[in-house]
């Protein structure tokens, strides 16, 4: 099988050095991604939106013969969710890493301080104590070392979707600094931020309790999390 790993903010191809090599000696053919603008510090992320990082993808998605699993990390679901709308019916499992599918008109995170076209790493002081869960100061260290400012239309522009074939596609969410158990209650209670996730027909829910970066915190976890999504596909 043939498995595209989409990074999140500030992330390139190499976050998921820890979790490639297990997919690989499971016999799958493994494509981490290094989405446009995030290519170095001093790249232009200049005109580079959501739309180009989902059509990156779906590019690569067109390379590959036959199916193809896709692997969403955080901003990356959103993007992955924008692949399974445009090839819906090449897409054998999309695979959500503490993250999950972004409806139509929704942004992924507007809020985030933008410096031109820029959206820096912020300070860790601006995000939630259950995002750095297991992130520890080393850790903290090396991913502030290798981050990457994020292009700023990634992170304000509205989703757009076109094709409804995409509710279809089985999905799994692997949930880290939340619980399945929560995704389920927040389900069944009708909230507003999973109302697109609602509306998929094939979803499963799968616990891998730790932080907001799985791939960094616990990478061998994370990549038996994607390795079972894929062998129930």
């Amino acid at each position: 099988m043939d498995i595209v790993l989409v990074p999140g903010f500030w992330l390139d191809a190499s976050s998921w050095d820890a979790v490639t090599p297990p997919l690989v000696a499971a016999g799958h053919r493994v494509h981490p991604l290094t989405l446009p603008g995030l290519e170095s510090v001093d790249a232009s992320r200049s005109g580079i939106g959501l739309r180009e990082h989902i059509d990156a993808v779906v590019a690569v998605v067109d390379s590959l013969e036959g199916p193809v699993v896709l692997v969403g990390h955080s901003g990356g679901g959103a993007i992955i969710y924008g692949v399974t709308d445009a090839r819906p019916n090449r897409i054998a499992r999309a695979i959500y890493v503490d993250s999950g599918p972004l409806g139509e008109g929704e942004s992924i995170n507007d809020e985030l301080p933008a410096d031109g076209d820029d959206v820096p790493l912020p300070a860790w002081e601006l995000f939630e104590d259950a995002d750095l869960i297991d992130l520890d100061e080393g850790l903290r260290a090396a991913f502030r070392a290798r981050a990457i400012p994020e292009p700023r239309g990634v992170a304000q522009d509205a989703m757009q979707l076109h094709d409804e074939r995409r509710l279809a596609v089985p999905t799994t969410i692997i949930a880290c600094e939340f619980t399945a158990a929560q995704v389920t209650e927040w389900l069944a209670a009708g909230a507003p931020f999973l109302a697109e996730l609602a509306r998929v027909g094939d979803a499963e829910y799968v616990d891998l309790p730790t932080g907001h970066w799985p791939q960094f915190t616990k990478p061998a976890e994370l990549a038996a999390a994607i390795l079972a999504a894929v062998d129930r596909g």
